[in-house]
Formats: C-alpha cells, sequence, structure tokens
C-alpha cells in the first residue's frame, strides 16, 4: 500500500512539474530583439505579442506537436514546429526584412516624420541589416553598395576620400548625423571612416538639391545617417572582426538607464592597420596604416508630455600614416623618406528639443570642432574648424496646407596656417582665420489636393556677409496613380560655399602648386528629378521597382583644373556651365529565403567653357550595383553575395609623356560573405575583392615618380615645364593622384557578434 502511494504521488509531481513548463520563442532581426512580433499558436488559436526582450511565452499542457506562426509588419512571416519528442522548449527565430514595402518612417525629405509613400520627395532607405551584408569598418566603404554613390580615393598615399552622388564631386552631397549638420569640409575627407557601421540604424539618401531647406552643401544631395535610440538597440552588443590582412576592429555598444526618464545608449569602437604591404612594389604602401578610436553616447528622456529631448555626443582620434616602406616617427616632416602623417581629433555635440507649447515646435542644436595636425612631406598643415549650427521649426496644419516654417543659423570657423587664411598687409602676412556666420529663414508648405495628387512648395533666404542675400527654392508633385504605383517629381536650385583646403587633399600633398586665378562665388546649381516607384506583395513575395531621371545645370561651379599644366591645380568659377544628367533603376525581388537588389545608374556629366564640352576626370558613365542574399533554416546559415561595376573613367595625367592609362578600365568588385547564427551568436566569415582588382594592374605604375617623391632630381626649363632626363625619362614630378579605386586587393574578412 505505501509503495502505491508513493508511485501515485510521483506520477502526480511529474504531471504537475509539466503543465508548469512553458515554451519559449525569441524573435529576432540582425541580432537585436524585436518587440512586439505576433507568435500564433495554431493548435489552441492563442496569439502572443513579444516584450521588449522579444520573447513570447506559452504554458505546455501536453507533449502533442506544436506549430507557431510568427510575423510582424516588413518581415517574412515564419513558422516553428515543435515535434512530441523534442526535449527543446526554447527557441530562437530571425526574421527576414521584406525589402521597400513603403511604410518606413522617414525624415529627411521634407524634415518632418512621415511614411516613404506619402513623402513628397524621393527618399532611399538602407537599414543597418542591409550594410551587414558586406562587413566593412566604417560607412565610407559601406556606401559602395547604395546604387549611383561611388566613395572616390582621393590620394594613392594616405587613402582619404569623399562621396560622390549620380557623379557629382563630394563636396556637392551633404553628410548629416541625425539630421545635423557634423559631418562637413574636413570632416568630409577626414570624418567618414570614422563612423562605425555598429551605430547606424538606417540611411535616408535624398538626391537633388535640398538647400531650399537645408541650406548651404545641400546642392546635389543629402545622405542622413541615423544613429540607434537606446530603445531599439540590445542590452548589450560587441563585433570583432579581423581580416588576412591583419586589420582588426572592435565595436562595443550598452543601453542603461539613469533615474526614471533617461535613457542612455553607449558606444565604443577601435580601428587598428599597422602592416606596410607593398604588393605592387614601388616603394610605397598599398594601404595607409590606421589606429583609430571613437566613443560615442546618446541620451534620452521620457517627457510626460511625450515630446523629444535628447542628445548625444562622439569623440573620435585618428592617427593616418602612408609613404615609403621605411618612413619611421622620426622622419615626420623630413626630406629622407617620403610619409603622409595625419594626427586627427574630432568632437561632436547634437541635441534636440522640442519645446513645452501646444504647438509643434523644435530647437536643435549641433556643434563639432575638427583639429588636424598633418605632414604631407616636407609640407606641413595645422587646421583647426569649428561649426556651429542652430534651428528652429514650426509644424503646423490648416487645412489641406501642412506648413512648416524655419530659422537657422550656422557658423563656421576654419583656421591653418596656408594661403587660405593669409593676407599682405604692409608687406607682411598676417593669419586672418575664416568665420562665416550663415543666418537663413524657410517656409514649405505641403498641399494635399486630394487623395491622388499632393504638392511641395518651399522657399529659403540665407545671408551672406560675403556674399549678400542667397535663395533658394523647390516644388514637387505627387501623384498616387493606383495603390501599387506612385510618380515623384521635384526640381530645385541649391548654392555652396567653399573653402578649398579644407575639401580637397590634392590642395595639400604638396605635389602640385595651388593657384587661384580669382576671388571664389558661391557655386550655384538647379536640378529636376522625375521618380516612378511600382511595388507588388503576393504573400511572402515581395516585388519593387523604382526609376528616376535627373538633370542637375551648374554656374559658378568651382573646378580643380589638372589639366593646364602638370604643376598646377588651378582653382576658379567655371566661365560657362556644367551640367549632368542620366537614368537610375532599383529592383528588389522578395521570394522565399532569396532576396535579390540590383541597381544601375547611367550618367553624363560634362563642363561646358567656351563652347569646348568636356567630361570632368574621376567621372564614370555607368554604376552598377547587386546585392544577392540566400537564408537556410536548417542551420540558420545565410550567403550574401555583392559586388559593384563602374565604366571607365578619365584619370589625372601629368603630360605627353606620362605612359600611364588616361582611362580606367571597366572594373568591378566582387564579395561573398557566409553568415552562422546560433540564439545570440553569429559567426561570420567573408572574402572581400574577390577577383583582386587593384588600379596598379596593367598599369606601369600608380605614383608618378614614386622612387623621387621630394622632385630632387627633376629638372625643369624655364618657363617651369619639367624636362625628361636619364633618370626621369617620362617628365614627371611626384603625384599621388592618379587613383579611381583602393589598392587593396583580395581578403578574408573573419568576425563575431554577440547581442544580448
Amino acid at each position: 500500500m505505501l509503495r502505491r502511494s508513493i508511485f501515485f504521488l510521483l506520477i502526480c509531481l511529474r504531471v504537475n512539474a509539466w503543465t508548469q513548463e512553458k515554451i519559449i520563442i525569441h524573435v529576432l532581426h540582425d541580432g537585436m530583439p524585436l518587440e512586439l512580433a505576433s507568435v500564433f499558436r495554431e493548435q489552441t488559436g492563442d496569439l502572443v505579442y513579444t516584450d521588449k526582450s522579444g520573447s513570447a511565452i506559452f504554458e505546455v499542457a501536453h507533449r502533442d506537436e506544436e506549430k507557431f506562426v510568427v510575423s510582424m509588419v516588413g518581415f517574412k512571416t515564419d513558422t516553428i514546429l515543435f515535434e512530441r519528442d523534442n526535449q527543446k522548449l526554447e527557441r530562437f527565430v530571425e526574421l527576414l526584412e521584406l525589402p521597400n514595402i513603403l511604410n518606413e518612417l522617414v525624415v529627411t525629405g521634407t524634415m518632418k516624420e512621415v511614411s516613404q509613400a506619402n513623402c513628397m520627395v524621393p527618399i532611399e532607405v538602407y537599414r543597418s541589416s542591409y550594410f551587414s551584408k558586406l562587413p566593412t569598418p566604417n560607412l565610407f566603404e559601406a556606401l559602395s553598395q547604395v546604387n549611383g554613390i561611388r566613395p572616390q580615393m582621393n590620394c594613392g598615399v594616405c587613402n582619404t576620400g569623399d562621396i560622390r552622388m549620380n557623379g557629382l564631386p563630394g563636396g556637392n552631397t551633404m553628410i548629416l548625423i541625425d539630421g545635423m549638420p557634423i559631418v562637413s569640409a574636413l570632416g568630409t575627407v577626414y570624418g567618414l571612416n570614422g563612423i562605425p557601421t555598429s551605430l547606424i540604424e538606417r540611411l535616408e539618401i535624398v538626391r537633388g538639391p535640398a538647400s531650399a531647406l537645408y541650406g548651404s552643401e545641400a546642392i546635389g544631395g543629402i545622405i542622413n545617417v541615423i544613429t540607434k535610440k537606446a530603445e531599439n538597440a540590445p542590452l548589450f552588443f560587441i563585433d570583432m572582426q579581423s581580416s588576412s590582412w591583419l586589420e582588426h576592429q572592435i565595436d562595443i555598444s550598452t543601453k542603461t538607464k539613469v533615474g526614471r526618464k533617461w535613457s542612455v545608449l553607449m558606444g565604443a569602437n577601435v580601428f587598428h592597420f599597422n602592416q606596410a604591404i607593398d604588393r605592387n612594389n614601388d616603394g610605397f604602401m598599398d594601404m595607409s596604416q590606421v589606429s583609430r578610436v571613437s566613443g560615442f553616447s546618446k541620451w534620452q528622456m521620457q517627457r510626460k508630455s511625450g515630446k523629444i529631448l535628447q542628445f548625444a555626443g562622439r569623440y573620435v582620434y585618428e592617427d593616418r600614416l602612408g609613404g615609403q616602406l621605411l618612413w619611421t616617427p622620426q622622419d615626420r616632416g623630413g626630406n629622407r623618406v617620403y610619409g603622409e602623417s595625419i594626427y586627427t581629433s574630432r568632437f561632436e555635440i547634437l541635441g534636440l528639443y522640442e519645446l513645452p507649447v501646444k504647438e509643434k515646435m523644435l530647437l536643435s542644436f549641433s556643434w563639432n570642432r575638427h583639429d588636424q595636425n598633418s605632414y604631407y612631406g616636407e609640407k606641413f598643415y595645422l587646421a583647426n574648424q569649428e561649426i556651429g549650427f542652430l534651428q528652429w521649426t514650426w509644424e503646423k496644419k490648416i487645412k489641406s496646407h501642412d506648413l512648416l516654417i524655419g530659422a537657422a543659423w550656422r557658423r563656421t570657423f576654419y583656421d591653418d596656417n596656408s594661403v587660405a587664411t593669409a593676407e599682405w598687409v604692409d608687406g607682411s602676412e598676417r593669419n586672418l582665420p575664416s568665420i562665416i556666420s550663415l543666418p537663413g529663414l524657410f517656409i514649405q508648405d505641403e498641399i494635399r489636393g486630394n487623395e491622388k495628387h499632393s504638392f511641395l512648395l518651399g522657399v529659403r533666404l540665407d545671408h551672406s556677409a560675403i556674399h549678400g542675400y542667397i535663395p533658394t527654392g523647390r516644388i514637387g508633385h505627387k501623384w498616387n496613380i493606383n495603390p501599387s504605383t506612385l510618380l515623384r517629381t521635384n526640381a530645385g536650385t541649391g548654392f555652396r560655399n567653399v573653402n578649398v583646403f579644407a575639401e580637397d587633399h590634392a590642395a595639400l600633398t604638396g605635389a602640385r602648386t595651388v593657384v587661384f586665378l580669382e576671388a571664389l562665388r558661391p557655386e550655384q546649381s538647379a536640378s529636376i528629378q522625375s521618380q516612378i516607384l511600382h511595388k507588388k506583395q503576393i504573400g511572402n513575395s515581395v516585388w519593387s521597382m523604382d526609376a528616376s531621371i535627373f538633370y542637375y545645370y551648374f554656374t559658378n561651379q568651382i573646378i580643380a583644373d589638372y589639366d593646364r599644366n602638370p604643376e598646377q591645380i588651378v582653382y576658379a568659377n567655371l566661365n560657362g556651365f556644367s551640367h549632368n544628367g542620366g537614368v537610375s533603376m532599383n529592383t528588389d525581388y522578395s521570394f522565399g529565403d532569396w532576396w535579390l537588389r540590383t541597381g544601375v545608374t547611367f550618367m553624363d556629366r560634362r563642363i561646358v567653357e567656351e563652347d569646348v564640352s568636356v567630361v570632368p576626370i574621376l567621372t564614370e558613365h555607368v554604376n552598377a550595383v547587386w546585392t544577392i542574399s540566400k537564408h537556410f533554416d536548417k542551420g540558420n546559415w545565410s550567403v550574401d553575395y555583392t559586388g559593384n561595376l563602374y565604366s571607365p573613367m578619365r584619370l589625372p595625367l601629368l603630360g605627353d609623356l606620362d605612359p600611364r592609362k588616361e582611362y580606367s578600365p571597366w572594373w568591378q568588385i566582387h564579395n561573398i560573405q557566409v553568415k552562422k547564427q546560433w540564439r545570440q551568436w553569429e559567426i561570420y566569415a567573408a572574402v572581400r575583392n574577390v577577383l583582386d582588382m587593384v588600379p596598379w594592374k596593367d598599369n606601369p605604375f600608380i605614383i608618378a615618380n614614386a622612387n623621387d617623391p621630394f622632385d630632387q632630381n627633376v629638372v625643369f626649363d624655364e618657363t617651369g615645364n619639367v624636362l625628361p632626363t636619364a633618370e626621369n625619362p617620362y617628365a614627371l614630378t611626384f603625384d599621388p593622384s592618379y587613383i579611381f579605386t583602393m589598392n587593396q586587393g583580395r581578403r578574408l574578412v573573419f568576425g563575431v557578434r554577440f547581442t544580448h
């Protein structure tokens, strides 16, 4: 009897313990938890939404087969099957993002948060998950996967560069961080490499002049880097990456609460590469050595009113070195061994404060300081730049009119030891820092005509102490042809104030003499762009296509003339005009576990002066990108294949005897990545530049006169022209500007990520 009682008691305890068991499903995207994803239990009809940790919990009554359907708007639906004999009651599921379904909220086009479908201005959105398909340590390289955008290397020694959109020079594109003009001038040349992709929640890209809303520099387009919010970030994240070239990077971020109201996101990034590699045997490093460290913090306050209060700060320090293999720190500034040594220190602060009034008014500000201590061979360049920005905006709806009224003030301080900030008084030179104050007023009106037609009108007036009043404007029209198709047309004008020494690395190298033919006036532009977008979704399959035509017309454009004299860079406002027209097309296709994105841009950019039309140097006619991804549910593997294709572009030669090719070849970059996810861990391996494409192949050399970088053996005639000699048969001077892509060839990349 006692044995039977004990046996019965054990059975009851066993049943009771089983009834207390739970099925736990963790829903993730890009390694981070997804809140409010729906998890549907088919057997019982129960529906549970995931909590902030991305988890959904179900009680287990008995060990029957269980099927769960996991879904969320904007993501591919997935199913999880628990078999009868499976003892594992906790699962992790990674949802794949569906491309371009137009429900993404954007802010860049009109400075107001609206969905892509309702935005009057065409905006491209790229989330961080897209850039994770190409393992790269910084934003500069990641942007190569955006159609119509090309990171341009401007120096074969120190590997600095800029971002070219639709074939336009880098200075024509305004780069924002969280809507603030943090990256500009010196920051554009030296600061882009210091933005790690781990900080990015998404990129918003607007093509065409946006000066009517953003003022100077938004003459050709905008790239807005939206950083992650603490509420959307994981509790802890780490990404460690190394390459076969011995490039090492580590990204760390975490979030916490300070008191009851403050949410804080903190992150740090370290990148280190110190190898002296010379595969083309010219005596110079193929890639510059870089040691970089940056720290980032973003604070957000939860106010009772629900209004916005946030501020963020970032610090970046970088030590960059390129030059001859034998260079040592003792050679900095000397003429024994050539090197370009650049120390950069940057502080950035930005904030948003929604005023405590009934109307929707927002006060935003930013400030950044860029200090640079650098040597280009013997040439010493010491520079300091500060940019302060303050803006007030007021959103007001009056019937069918959606108004945005604003006032902005921007102050740019720039000082260096070049002729850019020098003046002669009574026969002596004195330093005269450049201080430009640029206040502006703007108003924008979005007019909702009916369900199919909407209109946009905008005008802005800026005032420069040097150039006076500068008006800009834009108009737009959006036509909802049907629920799946819309047509947007936008036209506008833009302007840009230029500081050559702060933007153009070629002006600093000392390889050529800088010549200004006149006092430079602001560049001005007018453009028109029309985009048609069509999307179709059937179940889990999504297909979308957008096609655009664009045309830019520039006056007063500042051209760096490399052709007039091979010993000079001649800067002047164009005595004529330049124009750039083209077509662009993007397609997204998602079916099953496959995802395909392709993009191609055809363009024709020309400079017209005195009835002579020429294509500028470093300007391609065709730019194409692609991404093909496949996810394997079994084992949770994925494969990403990405690539770029560029047509030939004219390169800067140094004279008729220069043996290098006048045009680059058709060149392409292919990358393959394999990722394996296991719960909160992700391991990835990639091959970058599979075909080992480098600019020095099929060329006798890349850097001109690399064996005599101080031009000690160069012979000149009475007029200053270089004479050919036995030591210098091609009549060249030292010049590293002949470059169209990175010298870094094929390499393996390995990494691991952990998200909690």
